[in-house]
């Protein structure tokens, strides 16, 4: 406006030259008042366009009448959005009656009636706070009921059909007010995770009939409007569901249809028909399916409408394809992620269960940091202040001493003033006396300590007294030291269990559709019918693959030609893991299968308690850890009986679970060593002989924490494996040293407690002794060794067991799978994917 006042105003101007500008600049505001007035039109339709959706729902649901003289979609729609969206109720309550006037007397004045009964028990409700969703069904039944009850009283006659359509219509009513509340929360709930069931899929479509039944009546150029739509729904559905859908999307549709009209009973079966013809025809994109539902449309229309009506029929047919051609893509695949079964339905699941993993991996992340913090704090706090505590608590002592004997001695100032190093040194050496001698008495002190101080006596006597307090102030310190320890330690060790955790979570996140593909390809080559196949790992040595195939009972299709197949094609042996038959879909199963192992284990065991007892205090085990790992542990508890095994059983019990969880070897021994010293003051431990072999590599790592060689027999040759710890439970700070050694097949691992090792004696060379006698054995079998090995220890020590004797013997073999790999000529290897660090 003030460019337009300004060429008008501006002197010296002609009169015509301001007559043309602001001719000129008229245009020019208009359109830019037209471009505002479209901007805001657009983002006003952009923002409420589910609320103008469910109005115009509202619209022709008011309108919707089925066997003309039953109107039971409006109180069901109206109920829905009262309960759901409360906000849009006004707008879609006044769309709903302005659709009633559309329909015969008395319908719209039935429909209020309705609506405001219906809107009292609800504000009833709500003032008892008991307004819940699951009551509308009974709400919109009683409100129904009673509308239609009151208006059969006030009219001409009650007789047996008025009464019967009344209590039909509120039936529907009922019906459908169910069916809304699962198929209206689609178009108003902004946070979906497209996951409809196959239910809610068909509420859906009963809406959107219903919805169509508010334009029977209504036609364009003799094109009927309601055949129209449900002729481009069948189209979106058949394109998007196939078959099945379109065939159902039609039967329902056309059930509707012809309940609101009673002269297009057929549409049902034509509907139908064509939909599933289109659905048949969708690989051929949308030209095909219009094309299917062209034909399906005109032929049925030639049986049940005649001659004269099939163009009709084709041109809604044809204004129905027009419309679904000049559909979006964004529009149908919306729709596809609803519905179950589809390739955008599966995407979306797969890319939702790919964005649960990246959070979940990220919040297990940030916990191990939190732990690893944690940890690092209670290090630091245990490191530094020990110093310093020492010697306050050494000051203390002194100070405590000094107070109790030195206060009121003459020679107080010249001793701790004068003399006062002296002093302190002559302190420090009676405490280091009474360390080594606790009951030391005057008479055993040096005697120049006399000549320094005139109340030896009482010195020593305050200290003896001081010092005990200290120790036992010390003990409990230690105590909490430890414990500070351990629980250092333990953050530490979760820490690191999270982060193996959260690699774990992203490397399964990996899509590995291409390889998929292949393994599906190559197995149904051999004619076995594959219904899912998901690959967990493929790395190699931890493959994963859960396959979902049709089984035929006694011929092992896995075993025999999956798994030997998957195992030419990974090139390595692959075996069945777990089989699960479907107990919902008959004759389907679920077959997990996984690396198989390289090498197996095959143990023998033998043992003795201490003259003939029946308790042991030996413990050993041999497990698989769960992770490709076979442990064989053996550990001998302090002294005899059920008190060492209990301690030594325990020992084992807690470290195998630790390496279970994943937890460092050197991290758990030494959480085993701390709880050992914090389990009980008394002076407890235990030895620990762990041998972790690798069932992929044979690779194998010794834990000797205080325990006897070990011996590894090859042929003829014998290998001594050994390292230097001292037991757990003893000492705070354990050293932990880990041995590795490759094995071979056939090697024969031998594991002893100190009972058999130690059973020559001093006189003689243990080594060589047992190496002597494993030679002598000749066989290979893991229990006759154990008790060979033990017999000869007994008979060496003359029939007496000096102590508890237990022997652990494993045998490594190489594994043979089943069945031989299966090649298919013309099948290449699986591309493996990069692991993620």
């Amino acid at each position: 406006m003030l460019e337009k006042r300004n060429i008008v105003n501006f002197p010296g101007v002609h009169a015509a030259e301001r007559s043309k500008s602001a001719y000129q600049a008229e245009p020019w505001m208009t359109r830019m008042t037209q471009g505002r007035v479209i901007r805001r039109l657009g983002y006003f339709i952009a923002t409420k366009k589910w609320m103008l959706l469910l109005t115009l729902m509202g619209f022709l649901l008011g309108k919707a009448m089925i066997l003309d003289e039953l109107s039971p979609f409006a109180l069901a729609f109206f109920a829905v959005i009262a309960f759901i969206r409360r906000d849009y109720l006004p707008i879609v309550t006044v769309a709903i009656i302005a659709g009633s006037l559309f329909a015969p007397f008395p319908v719209p004045l039935l429909i209020a009636a309705e609506m405001f009964i219906f809107y009292l028990i609800h504000k009833g409700l709500e003032s008892f706070e008991h307004a819940e969703l699951s009551y509308a069904p009974l709400m919109v039944f009683v409100c129904t009921f009673c509308v239609n009850v009151f208006y059969v009283l006030l009219g001409p006659s009650l007789t047996w059909y008025t009464l019967l359509m009344m209590t039909l219509d509120a039936v529907l009513s009922f019906v459908l007010t169910m069916v809304f509340i699962q198929a209206i929360p689609v178009f108003t709930y902004r946070n979906k995770n497209y996951q409809l069931k196959n239910e809610e899929v068909l509420c859906l479509i009963i809406l959107l009939a219903s919805v169509m039944t508010g334009a029977v009546g209504w036609s364009i150029y003799s094109l009927s409007i309601e055949h129209i739509l449900s002729r481009y729904l069948i189209l979106l559905f058949a394109f998007v569901g196939g078959a099945s859908l379109g065939a159902s999307v039609g039967v329902i549709t056309g059930l509707i249809l012809s309940l609101a009209d009673v002269s297009a009973i057929y549409q049902m079966s034509l509907l139908a028909f064509s939909g599933m013809l289109a659905g048949m025809l969708r690989e051929g994109h949308r030209a095909m399916v219009a094309i299917g539902m062209l034909l399906g449309s005109s032929i049925l229309s030639i049986y049940f409408i005649g001659p004269e009506s099939v163009m009709t029929s084709t041109w809604e047919t044809c204004a129905a394809i027009i419309l679904f051609m000049m559909t979006p893509k964004i529009v149908i695949g919306m729709i596809s992620k609803y519905i179950p079964g589809t390739q955008d339905h599966t995407k979306s699941q797969h890319e939702y269960a790919k964005r649960v993993r990246d959070l979940t991996a990220d919040r297990v992340t940030q916990f191990s940091q939190v732990f690893r913090q944690l940890s690092q704090s209670f290090g630091q706090i245990s490191g530094a202040s020990e110093v310093s505590k020492r010697t306050e608590e050494m000051d203390h002592f002194m100070n405590a001493v000094s107070e109790g004997t030195c206060a009121g001695c003459f020679k107080n100032q010249h001793c701790w003033d004068t003399k006062f190093y002296q002093t302190y040194k002559y302190m420090t050496d009676m405490m280091s006396a009474i360390e080594d001698q606790p009951n030391l008495s005057p008479d055993k002190l040096p005697s120049e300590w006399n000549r320094v101080c005139h109340k030896t006596g009482d010195v020593l006597e305050v200290m003896k007294k001081q010092y005990q307090l200290y120790q036992n102030d010390m003990q409990w310190k230690r105590q909490i030291y430890d414990s500070r320890h351990l629980v250092a330690e333990q953050l530490s060790g979760v820490s690191q269990v999270m982060d193996d955790l959260a690699r774990e979570i992203k490397r399964e996140g990996q899509a590995m559709y291409k390889q998929e593909e292949e393994i599906r390809e190559a197995l149904e080559k051999m004619g076995l019918s594959i219904h899912g196949i998901d690959i967990i790992n493929l790395d190699s040595g931890h493959v994963e693959i859960e396959i979902v195939h049709a089984y035929m009972r006694g011929y092992d299709e896995c075993r025999k030609i999956i798994a030997p197949l998957l195992s030419n094609i990974l090139d390595e042996h692959i075996a069945v893991v777990q089989e699960t038959a479907s107990t919902t879909r008959d004759g389907l199963a679920t077959v997990v299968f996984g690396s198989a192992k390289a090498f197996e284990i095959t143990t023998g065991v033998a043992g003795a308690a201490k003259g003939g007892d029946v308790f042991s205090g030996d413990s050993f085990s041999t497990v698989e850890m769960g992770n490709g790992t076979f442990a064989v542990a053996l550990s001998d508890g302090m002294g005899n009986g059920e008190r060492a095994r209990q301690e030594s059983s325990s020992a084992l019990n807690i470290l195998e679970q630790l390496l279970q969880s994943g937890m460092d070897e050197k991290l758990a021994i030494k959480s085993v060593n701390s709880i050992l010293l914090l389990r009980s003051p008394d002076e407890i431990y235990a030895t620990v002989d762990m041998a972790l072999i690798d069932q992929f590599t044979a690779e194998t790592t010794f834990m000797k924490i205080g325990s006897t060689p070990s011996f590894i027999k090859r042929g003829q040759e014998v290998i001594l494996v050994s390292a230097s710890n001292l037991p757990i439970g003893i000492i705070q700070e354990i050293e932990v040293d880990l041995v590795t050694i490759q094995l071979q097949a056939g090697d024969i691992l031998i594991m002893m407690t100190d009972g058999l090792y130690d059973a020559p004696g001093y006189a003689v060379n243990k080594e060589i002794w047992m190496k002597r006698i494993i030679q002598e054995i000749e066989s290979n079998d893991p229990q006759y060794i154990a008790e060979c090995l033990l017999e000869k220890v007994i008979r060496y020590q003359q029939n007496q067991i000096m102590d508890d004797m237990t022997v652990v013997v494993g045998k490594v073999e190489r594994y043979q799978p089943e069945w031989a790999t299966l090649h298919v000529p013309g099948l290449e290897r699986l591309e493996r994917p990069r692991t993620v660090s």
